[in-house]
């Protein structure tokens, strides 16, 4: 472990991370870059990102983000492998306990750590994941105009992918494991009514078609008169198997939020795990600041969540000068206080 402690460590390397890593290094903050499991967090699951400001043409998710961390890299910020197991933000410095086994103590962190999408489990999902299967209608809805797609899950998020999805699809089925929705009334009933939405109900997604190269080009839904039907399916009941064409599967069964870290701390979650900020990305715990879609359940777009990151860092910069500008005054007041000799 370091014996000086950081500046600044952001926790988190998607476009949230890397923006307010640019904005810190910037501000000589040198900043510390964990990039956790999976870097790059979930752009990096995108093919192309086309409302993404600056690229007309648009851009795969990948190469933004590489180029995102070749700025902040030219900037000066430092980057390391590492996911943190926990934290201890009681007393200061901020103690971190990597993965890697490593300590690592700073005077302020920025979560940005994201949240992930929760999968069904179907087969193929694993290889077609920005390839026709999609956690985002509005990060990809309208690469399906003209498609028929399914949707799968029964709450709100489903019915908001459903309905934005149907500006573009040709068809759009909602898969759902139940006879009813989750859906508050007013989002169901809007789906309900929309012609150019149906229904699959007591049904489940098995296994998604296509490859790479091809992308989505079919799905295999099981289903059961009394709902949840991969269940019976594992039970070694009947179920009824239906091939169906599609050229696009989206989930919408939840996101969860990437802050177990942080459940045993002082730090404020929301029931659903997300932080939640006060003044701009302050959370409760002065030092701590949160960007991107881990305090962002709503809009979840990389556009917002590099402008969170930009002023995470921007709120950090501020309270470290604070805190260095309070630490010189009580300094001088201390050498003040002196009997001269």
């Amino acid at each position: 472990m370091s014996e000086e402690p950081r500046e600044l460590v952001i926790a988190g390397s998607g476009i949230a991370g890397l923006s307010a890593a640019v904005y810190a290094a910037r501000a000589d903050l040198d900043p510390l870059v964990l990039e956790g499991d999976e870097p790059g967090g979930q752009l990096t699951l995108t093919t192309d990102v086309e409302n993404y400001l600056g690229f007309p043409e648009g851009v795969g998710g990948m190469e933004l983000i590489q180029r995102g961390r070749e700025q902040a890299e030219r900037f000066g910020a430092e980057f390391e492998h590492g996911l943190v197991e926990s934290a201890a933000v009681d007393s200061r410095p901020f103690t971190l306990e990597l993965s890697t086994g490593e300590t690592v103590r700073t005077r302020s962190l920025i979560v940005a750590t994201g949240a992930s999408a929760r999968w069904v489990g179907a087969d193929g999902e694993d290889d077609l994941m920005g390839y026709g299967l999609s956690t985002c209608a509005t990060c990809d809805g309208a690469f399906h105009r003209g498609n028929d797609v399914l949707v799968i899950g029964g709450g709100d998020s489903a019915m908001e992918e459903a309905l934005f999805l149907a500006k573009f699809a040709d068809s759009v089925t909602v898969v759902h494991r139940r006879d009813e929705l989750r859906a508050s009334e007013i989002m169901a009933r809007r789906a309900l009514d929309h012609d150019a939405i149906e229904f699959a109900w007591n049904s489940e997604l098995l296994e998604i078609h296509g490859s790479r190269e091809a992308g989505v080009t079919g799905a295999t839904l099981v289903s059961h008169p009394d709902g949840h039907p991969t269940e019976k399916l594992e039970a070694g009941e009947d179920v009824e198997h239906e091939e169906v064409d599609v050229q696009g599967v989206f989930y919408a069964i939840g996101h969860e939020p990437n802050t177990g870290f942080l459940e045993e701390t002082a730090v404020d979650l929301d029931e659903s795990g997300h932080l939640l900020t006060g003044e701009g990305t302050h959370t409760n715990v002065e030092g701590v600041f949160a960007a991107g879609d881990v305090m962002d359940p709503r809009y979840r777009q990389a556009i917002t969540a590099a402008g969170t990151g930009a002023m995470a860092a921007l709120d950090a910069e501020q309270w470290l000068d604070e805190q260095a500008a309070a630490a010189a005054e009580e300094a001088e007041e201390a050498v003040a206080a002196e009997p001269s000799a």
